[in-house]
């Protein structure tokens, strides 16, 4: 019993198929952790011809909480800022069509609404690879993407933390 071919596939209506990603969601919090989700959601985009929308969302909690004693909403925009006019640039250098969003608030909570109402057809999420333990104490963004996600979601593991459980 093999693979079915992309041409015996069932699809459901209104669904598409592997071969028609037209827009794909990057989801990133611009770290290094999260480089080989960036770098896998470009070639994704070059490959299939694809759009890439790529979303940071700064959740407002957690920069309270940071190891910088936390840090000012504004300073972590105007980062976000800098680093999208990189990956925009990455991108053109790429072939592939970039657009960036910058959203406030829970980061789980906004990846899935930014997927449902830009109507994308993937999401690339990073994985910080905390292991389970990790993601009973802190949560899990991409958990949470997999979950309520409208479309498929790709996880990618990025470096392991030193001492993950």
């Amino acid at each position: 019993m093999g693979i079915p071919r992309l041409a015996e596939a069932r699809v459901a209506p209104g669904a598409n198929a592997v071969g028609a990603i037209r827009r794909i969601l990057l989801a990133t919090d611009l770290s290094a952790v999260s480089d080989r989700a960036t770098t896998q959601a470009l070639d994704l985009a070059h490959d299939l011809g694809a759009d890439l929308l790529v979303l940071s969302v700064v959740d407002v909690g957690t920069a309270r909480h940071s190891d910088h004693g936390g840090d000012r909403i504004d300073h972590l925009r105007a980062d976000r800022e800098r680093a999208a006019v990189d990956m925009v640039n990455r991108g053109r250098q790429a072939g592939v069509r970039v657009s960036f969003l910058i959203w406030e608030g829970s980061a789980g909570e906004a990846i899935v609404d930014v997927a449902a109402s830009e109507d994308v057809d993937l999401v690339v999420v990073g994985s910080h690879g905390r292991g389970p333990v990790g993601r009973l104490l802190i949560g899990s963004v991409s958990e949470h993407v997999v979950h309520n996600a409208p479309c498929p979601v790709l996880v990618v593991r990025g470096r392991p933390l030193a001492g993950a459980s």
